[in-house]
Order: structure tokens, then sequence, then C-alpha cells
């Protein structure tokens, strides 16, 4: 075994279905674990995954549900220790993405989508500490975004959830520490996913290929290999980090000066 191998562990990823929480849970299957995960839809929404993961030989419970309801979180939490008998591994992910200027933003737009993109992570992180504490041990993996360090006009809600998120990392890293428990993020940068898929129209694609210094956007499995990393003893000694995957867009402020 090395540090990078999770056989034995059990997983839990919100978001699962698609993006990547798909990606998540099948590279963590990868590496051994046992996964649990919820997502928005119908039972067969959640095909492809269960059976991606099973296909790796470990076990799987993928259901629906929706992360800004406080009981997905108690529920995922119950199924997978009445199943496999601890939780080792919690990442919250699910989330989705509204692009309105603040202004036209109503309540209703505001609360919905906070719901998902950050209360769902507080219930999330909630249940995995108060599971993890007592064993003392376990990794809390949170997805924020880079919109947190690069702002983007038009998405204001987006935006708050995920600064909201590094936030709740550092300050729960801090209580968890005691307890054995690390807290971590990553934040992804421009990267293909469903969530994306109308928002990245032929223009904005255009501009992160000029923008990106690597030069394109990127996919669910160089986030998944990050998470994998901090769910696995390898990141033993990194707790309230965010970890920016991004090809180095929030970094490049080159603007072309004259020589």
């Amino acid at each position: 075994m090395t540090a990078f191998d999770l056989v034995g562990p059990v997983g839990i990823v919100t978001g699962a279905s698609s993006g990547i929480g798909m990606a998540t849970a099948v590279a963590l299957a990868h590496a051994g674990a046992h996964i649990a995960g919820v997502y928005q839809g119908t039972d067969a929404d959640g095909d492809d995954v269960r059976h991606a993961i099973e296909a790796v030989g470990r076990e799987s419970h993928i259901v629906p549900g929706d992360t800004g309801d406080s009981a997905t979180a108690e529920m995922l939490a119950a199924t997978a220790l009445e199943r496999w008998g601890s939780i080792d591994i919690w990442v919250n992910n699910a989330a989705r993405l509204m692009v309105k200027p603040l202004i036209e933003t109503s309540d209703e737009d505001w609360h919905g989508l906070l719901a998902a993109n950050l209360h769902g992570y507080f219930y999330g992180c909630r249940a995995a500490a108060r599971v993890m504490y007592p064993r003392g041990h376990g990794r809390i993996i949170n997805v924020s975004s880079a919109t947190d360090i690069l702002a983007v006009a038009n998405l204001a809600a987006y935006a708050t959830a995920k600064g909201g998120i590094v936030s709740l990392t550092r300050t729960l890293a801090l209580e968890a520490a005691p307890h054995g428990v690390t807290v971590n993020a990553v934040a992804p940068g421009a990267i293909e996913t469903p969530l994306n898929a109308s928002a990245y129209t032929p223009a904005v694609r255009t501009t992160y290929e000029q923008r990106i210094p690597l030069g394109r956007i990127g996919v669910a499995d160089e986030i998944a290999d990050v998470i994998v990393f901090l769910a696995s003893t390898a990141s033993r000694y990194m707790t309230g980090q965010e970890i920016v995957v991004d090809g180095g867009l929030v970094i490049d402020g080159t603007v072309g000066h004259a020589e």
C-alpha cells in the first residue's frame, strides 16, 4: 500500500451523478473506497456512477436527494454507518449555477441557490464531524471555486456561497484538528461539467483558452485527482487549506506590456 491507497475506507460524495461529483466518486472507488452519494434527479440518473463504482469492485449506495435539506445529510450518514460501519471521507460537492445581476436577483433566487451551495455544505460538514470526531480520524473535503478569488460579474449568489465555504472550511479545520479530522477545500477554475454547459458559450471558451496559461478548460477528472489526494494519508499534515486547480487562471495578470 502507498499513501494514496484508500482500500477499506467509506466515502460520501454529494452531487455524485455527474461532473466533478461523479468523477470524484469513481476516483475514490478506484483508490479503494466504498461510496455513498446523493444527487438531484430520478433513480435512473444515478445509474452511470453506480455502474462505474461497482465495475472496479467497490460497493455503492447512490440515491436521489436534496442537499439543501438537512435530513439528506443525516440520511447519508445513517445509511453509510448501517451498511459499512464507518465514514472516513466526506466530499461536499453538490451545487448549481445562477448567472444573474444582483439587482435582478429575487429573494427566492438568493435563498434557493444558497440552500444547496452553502447550507448543504454546513449540513454535510456537521454530519461528517459528528461521526468522525468520536473515531479520531476523517477527511472532510469541500468543493469551493476560483470565483472566490477571481471575481466574476453576475455570479453574486454563487460566489458568496463559495466564499462562505472557504470560511467554513478554515473554521471547522481548527475545531476538527484535535479530533484527528482534517478539513480542506478544492477550488476548481473553468472545468467542463454539465453545470457549466450553457454558460460556456463559444465566446466564453475562447476567452478562457486565451487567459488560462495552460491553454485549455479543465476536465472533472483533474479535480477528482486532487480530492483523492486530500482524502488519502498523503495529505495528513494539511488542514484548513484551499487548493486552487485552474490551469493558472487566477495568477495570470498578463496584459501584454510593451518591452
